[in-house]
């Protein structure tokens, strides 16, 4: 399963300077806020979580909340994706990898789901 996500980063300069860690709070832990640097960052973080979402299928909401997903870095810095094992359990999920770009005003968060449980079977007709 993959899902994708496409943020304008002076949405997320705005919400920063209006919200302050408050407003990153709504969708950040206190590990994920540490490493928020830039709204480019904070943009990409956002998109990461509505991508995996997207996924899975479901979106944000009632079934995946934006904290049942943390980024962290490794020690090379590359952005990775730990879930809570509530959703690990509900979809099965055996794996997950990201990939977040900005380019200019623009950040894309991708995500790829692998599931013993696929959402997203072949409709035939």
């Amino acid at each position: 399963m993959i899902g994708i996500d496409l943020v304008k980063s002076s949405r997320f300069e705005k919400f920063l300077n209006r919200f302050g860690e408050r407003g990153l709070r709504r969708f950040l832990s206190s590990e994920e806020i540490e490493l928020v640097k830039s709204s480019q960052t904070a943009a990409g973080f956002w998109a990461i979580k509505e991508a995996f979402s997207k996924a899975i299928g479901t979106g944000i909401g009632k079934d995946c909340s934006f904290h049942d997903m943390k980024i962290y870095k490794t020690s090379l810095g590359a952005p990775r994706l730990s879930l809570s094992r509530e959703i690990t359990a509900k979809f099965k999920i055996q794996n997950v990898a990201i990939s977040i770009t900005h380019d200019g005003e623009y950040v894309i968060g991708v995500v790829t789901v692998e599931s013993l449980t696929p959402t997203n079977k072949i409709k035939q007709f």
